[in-house]
């Protein structure tokens, strides 16, 4: 089973980027898909989480207005759509499954999730 992240890059503050994780060996209607983002010496963070099979969604106040998560299951394809971004949103972005649990505020813990992609970095910046 494996997670893939792409979509990141160097933008502009104000600017929007879509990020996408695409996912092989395991179906993800079967899983919880966050994202989260960690910014050099700080914590990772909880960004997002959508579940397709309980309709469960969850999306961090830091992000909620600005920030939206889809996905697409006929590409086994999950979204995170990122607007007005700030350099504070500076990270680097990663996606992970979770197959016990609906996504819920408690969807942060990043203890909850069992596969991890490699991460995508995106960097606003003027």
């Amino acid at each position: 089973a494996q997670l893939v992240e792409s979509g990141g890059g160097l933008v502009q503050p104000g600017s929007s980027l879509r990020l996408s994780c695409a996912a092989s060996g395991f179906t993800l209607d079967e899983y919880a898909i966050g994202w989260f983002r960690q910014a050099p010496g700080k914590e990772r963070e909880g960004v997002s989480c959508i579940r397709i099979g309980d309709g469960s969604t969850y999306v961090a106040d830091s992000v909620k207005d600005r920030f939206a998560i889809s996905r697409d299951n006929a590409s086994n394809t999950v979204y995170l759509q990122m607007n007005s971004l700030k350099p504070e949103d500076t990270a680097v972005y990663y996606c992970a499954g979770d197959y016990r649990n609906q996504c819920s505020r408690r969807s942060h813990i990043s203890g909850r999730y069992d596969y991890w992609g490699q991460g995508t970095q995106v960097s606003v910046s003027v």
